[in-house]
C-alpha cells in the first residue's frame, strides 16, 4: 500500500503488535460491573466478543523508548509527499518518541474519523463510505482516495487502528503458551470500570517484560494499554481512552470538504483484480517486499529482503543520529524494540536483543 498511508499507523512495541481490528456493535451506558469476578480466560473472551462499533472520545499516547524527541526535527510530515528524503522516516520516529492527543470518532464500520492534534496544527484520517480522505493542516495539503470494489485490499484508514482496541488484539491474538495470563486489581479508566488483564512472557531474551490492558466489564472493549520493557516499572508505551461516549457521533463528523488552498492529490488503492493471476508479485509491489518471519512469540523477528539501494536507509543523518555501528550493519536499539539495518540492505526487527537480530541475519 502507498507509503503515506503508513504514517497514520503508531509504531508499536512489537511486530505482533502492528495491524488492524475491526469493531462490531453493543450499546451500554453504564460501568455497573464489578470487575473482580471474573477468571482471566472469562476476560480474554469478553474482549474477544466486545463488538462496540459506535463510540467517541479522547485518547492520549506516550512513549518512553529511550529515543530523542524528533518531533522538531527536519523533514515533512506531510500526508502528500511520497519521496524518500526522510520524511517518512520522520514520521515513523515522530510516532515512536512524541505524545499525542488524539480525537476519535466511529460509527460502525464505514465512518471513522482520527484527528491528530499536534500544536497549532492538525491532522484527520477520515473514512465515509468509500472515500478516504488524509489531511494535513500544517502545510494544507490532503490525499484523497476511493475505495476499490475489493475493500478488504484497502489500507485502514479508520479510527480502530489508533484505539488501545488495535494494539490489544495485535497482542491478544498472540496470547499462545509462551504468554502468562493474570489479571491485576481492578482499575478505571476514562470514568469506566475495568479489568486489568497481565499478559507476561515466558522468555529469557523478549524486550517486553509485561502488557496490561484494561478491558472495559460492561462491553470487553479494550481502554488502555501499557507496554513495560525490562527492568522498568513505568510503561514504555501508553495509550488510553481520556474520554468515551458510546453515543452516535454526528454524522457531519465524517462529511469532509478540504479547505480552500489545500493541495489535494489523488491517489488510486490497490483492487485484488489488479494482483497477477498466476499469484506472483505485482509489478509495483517491490517497494513493500513481503517479510521473512522467523522465531515464534515474543521472540519473533521480521525480516524485510534488501532494498535496491542500501545506501539509501543508511545514509540519512537522522538515521545516523539514531543508530550505532555494530558488526554488519547499524542498530536502532529502543527499550522495547531492536532494528538492525545490514550493510547488504537488509532490515531486521524484533522485541528482542541486537545479538538475536544479527543472529538471524548470518552475521
Amino acid at each position: 500500500m502507498p507509503r503515506t498511508w503508513h504514517r497514520w499507523i503508531p509504531a508499536a512495541a512489537a511486530p505482533v503488535a502492528i495491524g488492524a481490528v475491526v469493531l462490531g456493535g453493543v450499546f451500554a451506558t453504564s460501568a455497573s460491573a464489578d470487575p473482580a469476578d471474573k477468571t482471566p480466560q472469562q476476560v480474554l473472551e469478553l474482549a474477544a466478543s466486545s463488538t462496540v462499533d459506535t463510540f467517541s472520545g479522547t485518547i492520549e499516547q506516550s512513549s518512553n523508548l529511550g529515543l530523542p524527541d524528533v518531533s522538531g526535527l527536519g523533514g515533512s510530515t506531510g500526508s502528500s509527499s511520497d519521496s524518500s528524503d526522510g520524511s517518512d522516516l520522520t514520521s515513523a520516529l515522530e510516532l515512536l518518541t512524541a505524545s499525542h492527543t488524539l480525537r476519535v470518532y466511529v460509527d460502525g464500520p464505514t465512518q471513522s474519523r482520527v484527528q491528530i492534534l499536534d500544536d497549532m496544527a492538525e491532522r484527520d484520517a477520515i473514512r465515509n463510505g468509500d472515500d478516504l480522505w488524509l489531511y494535513d493542516s500544517n502545510d494544507s495539503t490532503a490525499v484523497h482516495s476511493t475505495l476499490p470494489a475489493d475493500a478488504s485490499t484497502a489500507p485502514d484508514a479508520s479510527a480502530e487502528s489508533l484505539t488501545p482496541a488495535e494494539l490489544a488484539t495485535r497482542f491478544l491474538d498472540a496470547v499462545d503458551p509462551s504468554t502468562e495470563v493474570t489479571i491485576g486489581d481492578p482499575v478505571t479508566v476514562a470514568g469506566r470500570s475495568a479489568y486489568d488483564l497481565v499478559l507476561t512472557p515466558d522468555s529469557s531474551t523478549t524486550l517486553v517484560s509485561s502488557v496490561e490492558i484494561a478491558v472495559d466489564a460492561d462491553t470487553g472493549l479494550p481502554l488502555s494499554v501499557d507496554v513495560f520493557a525490562q527492568g522498568s516499572s513505568d510503561a514504555a508505551f501508553h495509550v488510553a481512552f481520556t474520554s468515551l461516549s458510546l453515543d452516535t457521533p454526528s454524522a457531519d463528523l465524517f462529511d469532509f470538504t478540504p479547505p480552500a488552498g489545500t493541495d489535494v492529490t489523488e491517489k488510486a488503492l490497490p483492487n485484488r483484480d489488479d494482483a497477477p493471476a498466476d499469484g506472483s508479485v505485482a509489478p509495483d509491489a517491490g517497494t513493500h517486499p513481503e517479510p521473512t518471519v522467523t522465531g515464534t512469540g515474543w521472540d519473533t523477528i521480521v525480516e524485510l529482503p534488501a532494498s535496491t539501494d542500501p545506501s539509501s536507509l543508511t545514509d540519512s543523518p537522522m538515521l545516523s543520529q539514531l543508530t550505532t555501528s555494530v558488526d554488519g550493519g547499524h542498530v536502532l536499539q529502543t527499550t522495547l524494540l531492536t532494528v538492525l539495518i545490514t550493510d547488504d540492505g537488509r532490515v531486521l526487527a524484533g522485541a528482542v536483543p541486537v545479538e538475536s537480530l544479527q543472529a538471524a541475519a548470518g552475521k
